[in-house]
C-alpha cells in the first residue's frame, strides 16, 4: 500500500530579536520584504502578520520597503501588482524598489529582443497571469510581437504607472535598501541603475564597508544572510513558499517568514 503525505499549508514563523549590524532611524520600525515573484498568496499572509506585529509592538513610525521582483516565475504577477497598486497597509509609509524582473517586463513592452530571455526566466508566467499564452523557449519574432501587442492591451494603466514610478534605492539610518546590491568602492550618487538591480558576485563577495549596511534581494539564499555589510532576504518564495520580511528597529533585527 502506498502512503501519500499531505502537503502543509504555508504558515508564519517569527524569530527573536537579535543584534543588528547597523542602526535604524530613531522611533522608526523598518519592514523589508524580499522577492515576491508572483506569490500573491504568500504576500497577503505576510502582510497580515506584519499588521498584527505592528499592533502589538510599542509605537513606532512604520515603513515597509519592497525590494523588487514582484513579477515572473510565480502564478499571479498581475495580482501582486494589483494588490500593491491598491496601496494596502495604509498606516505604513511604503517604498517600492525596482528589480531586474520589472526591468525586463517594461523592456518587453518596447523591445521584443529581450523576449526569449525574459520568457525563459519567468516572463511566461507573468504573461499567463495577464491572460496571454507563451512558451518558455519562444523566439519567433512574429509571435513575440503578437505577445507584446496583447500585453500592451491587457496591462492596466495603474500597472504601467506603478512600473514607471519604482525607486532604485531607499536610505534609512544606517541602512541602504536596493534590489541587487551596490558596486563596491563607488559612491551612492555614482552607482548605475544596472548595478543596483543586476549586480551579483562583485557585491556578494565584497567585505568592504559600503557606507551603509545594504539590504537586498535578487540572490536566493536558504536563510536570510546577515553580514557586517549586507543583509540578503531573497529566500526563493516562488519555489520554497518562504517569503521573508526583515524587521529593523533601533540596533536590532528579527524575521517574519511564511513557510
Amino acid at each position: 500500500m502506498r502512503l501519500f503525505m499531505r502537503q502543509r499549508e504555508p504558515s508564519i514563523r517569527r524569530t527573536e530579536w537579535s543584534p543588528a549590524p547597523a542602526q535604524a532611524p530613531k522611533a522608526e520600525r523598518l519592514y523589508a520584504i524580499g522577492d515576491i515573484h508572483g506569490r500573491l498568496d504568500l504576500l497577503k499572509m505576510l502582510a497580515a502578520a506584519i499588521e498584527e506585529e505592528q499592533r502589538v509592538l510599542p509605537p513606532a513610525h512604520p515603513t515597509i520597503v519592497f525590494v523588487g521582483d514582484y513579477v515572473d516565475r510565480g502564478p499571479d504577477s498581475h495580482g501582486v501588482i494589483d494588490w500593491l497598486c491598491a496601496r494596502p497597509l495604509p498606516q505604513f509609509e511604503r517604498v517600492h524598489l525596482r528589480g531586474n524582473h520589472e526591468e525586463w517586463f517594461e523592456e518587453f513592452l518596447t523591445d521584443i529582443s529581450v523576449g526569449p530571455s525574459w520568457l525563459y526566466c519567468g516572463g511566461a508566467a507573468t504573461l499567463a497571469s495577464y491572460g496571454i499564452r507563451a512558451g518558455l523557449g519562444e523566439d519567433n519574432p512574429a509571435r513575440l510581437r503578437a505577445m507584446q501587442v496583447d500585453l500592451a492591451a491587457a496591462l492596466p494603466a495603474s500597472h504601467r504607472a506603478f512600473l514607471r514610478t519604482l525607486d532604485l534605492y531607499h536610505e534609512a539610518g544606517g541602512y541602504l535598501f536596493v534590489h541587487a546590491g551596490v558596486r563596491p568602492g563607488v559612491p551612492l550618487a555614482e552607482q548605475t541603475p544596472d548595478d543596483l538591480i543586476w549586480i551579483r558576485d562583485d557585491f556578494l563577495y565584497a567585505t568592504a564597508d559600503h557606507g551603509h549596511v545594504v539590504v537586498h534581494g535578487h540572490t536566493i539564499v536558504n536563510e536570510a544572510q546577515v553580514c557586517p555589510n549586507r543583509i540578503g532576504i531573497d529566500t526563493g518564495a516562488f519555489a520554497t513558499n518562504v517569503l521573508t520580511c526583515l524587521v529593523l528597529e533601533a540596533d536590532r533585527y528579527r524575521l517574519i517568514q511564511t513557510g
